[in-house]
C-alpha cells in the first residue's frame, strides 16, 4: 500500500496519512491571528497556568550560563517568550513550526518586545532541521497531537537533545474526575466550536481541535511512546482533573 493510502485520523475523520499535514496546515492558517486569544477564551485563562508549569519544569538558568531551548510547533512564540523571560541572559530559544502564518505571528510578537534571543524557523517536527545534540531542552505544547507521525517526531526530539537534556510535552489528556468528564464533553463539543466561529470565523477548525483531543493516546500509552523513542524516566503529571498532562522524558 502506498503511504498516501495509509489511514490516519483528522479529528474523527479517517484520512490518508499523506493528506493530514495539509489539512492541519489549513486549520492553523485559518486561526493563526487569533490563536492565542482563543486559548485564553477557551480555557478561561487556565492555559497560562499550564504553560507556567511547563516553563518551571524547563527551569532555564538565571545567569550567564548558555541554555538552548527548542520549542516545536510553537509558531506564535508563546512558550519560547515565556522561557526567555524566566531565564537569564544566556538563555536562547528556537521556535520551529511547519506553518508560516503561525511563525509570522511569533516573529511579530518577538519584534514588539524587542527580543533577539528567539529565532523562528519553518520546519517539520518529523524531520527537524537541526544537528544531533543541539539543545538543552525540547518542548512542545498542544502540538504533538497534530503531527501525522507522532513516533517520528518523538525520535527527532530525542535526536536533537544533548545528553542530559529534557523533553517536555504539554498536551490535552483524559479527564479523570467523575462528573467533570460529562461537563467537559458538553463544553468541548458545543461551546468551543461556536466560540471559535465567533472569534476566528472558523468553527470547523475548533471542531477538529476538540476531536483531535479525543483521538490522542491516553497518558500511560503516550508515556510508553516517549520511552519507545529512547527517553528515560518518562513520567506525566495530570493537571486540572486530567484535562491536560505534562509529560517528561530525559535523554540520558
Amino acid at each position: 500500500m502506498r503511504e498516501s493510502e495509509n489511514p490516519t485520523h483528522f479529528g474523527f475523520e479517517d484520512v490518508p496519512l499523506a493528506d493530514k499535514q495539509g489539512r492541519v496546515d489549513e486549520v492553523f492558517s485559518s486561526v493563526a491571528r487569533r490563536y492565542d486569544l482563543m486559548n485564553d477564551l477557551m480555557s478561561g485563562g487556565l492555559h497560562r497556568a499550564w504553560k507556567d508549569a511547563l516553563v518551571t519544569a524547563v527551569n532555564p538558568p538565571k545567569g550567564e550560563r548558555p541554555f538552548s531551548l527548542l520549542d516545536v510547533a510553537g509558531g506564535t512564540g508563546d512558550i519560547a517568550l515565556r522561557v526567555i523571560d524566566a531565564g537569564g541572559p544566556g538563555t536562547r530559544a528556537t521556535v520551529v513550526d511547519i506553518n508560516g502564518k503561525m511563525l509570522a505571528v511569533g516573529r511579530q510578537r518577538a519584534a514588539e518586545q524587542g527580543l533577539d534571543a528567539v529565532t523562528f524557523t519553518e520546519g517539520n517536527a518529523e524531520a527537524l532541521p537541526f544537528p544531533d545534540r543541539s539543545f538543552d531542552a525540547v518542548t512542545i505544547a498542544f502540538g504533538i497531537r497534530n503531527v501525522p507521525r507522532i513516533e517520528q517526531a518523538l525520535e527527532e526530539a530525542h535526536r536533537v537533545l544533548k545528553i542530559g537534556g529534557r523533553f517536555l510535552c504539554l498536551e490535552f489528556s483524559s479527564v479523570d474526575v467523575p462528573g467533570l468528564d460529562a461537563l467537559y464533553d458538553f463544553y468541548s463539543f458545543n461551546v468551543i466550536p461556536a466560540l471559535g466561529g465567533m472569534v476566528t470565523g472558523d468553527a470547523e477548525a475548533y471542531r477538529y481541535l476538540v476531536e483531535s483531543i479525543r483521538r490522542f493516546p491516553r497518558p500511560k500509552a503516550f508515556a510508553e511512546m516517549i520511552r519507545a523513542a529512547g527517553f528515560r524516566r518518562a513520567t506525566f503529571t495530570p493537571m486540572t482533573g486530567g484535562i491536560v498532562a505534562l509529560h517528561s522524558g530525559w535523554r540520558l
